[in-house]
């Protein structure tokens, strides 16, 4: 309905593909997911720009599900990213930044770099030990 009232590259049409994409992962259907994933972080840079929080949401929607896949190295790039622009736009103790410091440090954890999510916990202040 988005879609049709506000236009295929409204911020409204991109918020609801990437709940449809969340939708379809908790059913378990990633490679589904992707696409709308891809296609709101696509939509969200366009209208909103590269350094908005919403941008960095749907980077870290789009990260988990890769990292969900196994593709870590394709994850990390887009965790570092949501992850600074959430600090940028909302300072290091804001809760979106921690969540997003959270999932940087469980792929970093995943890839075998575990000084490195160590880092990343310290800094933003977050539990220590990986969980999944």
């Amino acid at each position: 309905m988005y879609e049709k009232a506000l236009g295929p590259e409204h911020p409204w049409t991109a918020t609801s593909l990437d709940n449809l994409a969340l939708l379809l992962r908790a059913q378990g259907d990633l490679a589904g997911a992707r696409p709308l994933h891809e296609r709101a972080l696509a939509i969200f840079e366009k209208a909103l720009g590269p350094e908005h929080p919403d941008t960095a949401r749907s980077l870290n929607n789009l990260a988990s599900l890769l990292h969900g896949e196994g593709d870590l190295a394709a994850a990390q790039p887009l965790c570092e990213r949501a992850l600074a622009i959430f600090e940028k736009a909302l300072g290091p103790g804001h809760p979106s930044t921690k969540n997003s410091a959270r999932g940087l440090a469980l792929t970093l954890d995943a890839l075998g770099r575990g000084d490195e999510a160590a880092g990343v916990r310290a800094r933003y202040g977050l539990d220590g030990g990986a969980t999944t």
